[in-house]
């Protein structure tokens, strides 16, 4: 399991990334516009500086969702191999068979 602290802060950035869409979208697309005038794009770039970090989508980091763990982590599934193999085991998912032989 991971610390509680670590899942925390991951769940802050996801709602800090879904509250500021928006504006980081609008602001990127203003600084990177080479029609306009430098002085506007370098004011979006201000503006964007000051938008909080942590509402980047890129410091999300893919937690599973039963043990919290970081690495190993199956997209499909939403979780770490370690749990994806315990509740396969048990046959708690769906169309998973555990291999033997």
């Amino acid at each position: 399991m991971a610390k509680k602290s670590s899942i925390e802060k991951n769940n802050r950035r996801m709602k800090l990334a879904k509250k500021f869409a928006g504006r980081r979208e609008r602001l990127k697309a203003i600084s990177k516009d080479k029609s306009l005038d430098v002085v506007e794009r370098f004011e979006a770039a201000i503006k964007l500086a000051e938008v909080p970090r942590n509402s980047s989508r890129t410091r999300i980091r893919n937690r599973c969702e039963v043990t919290g763990r970081p690495r190993a982590y199956y997209g499909k599934m939403k979780m770490s191999r370690i749990a994806v193999r315990d509740l396969g085991s048990q046959g708690l998912i769906p169309g998973l068979v555990k291999s033997s032989w």
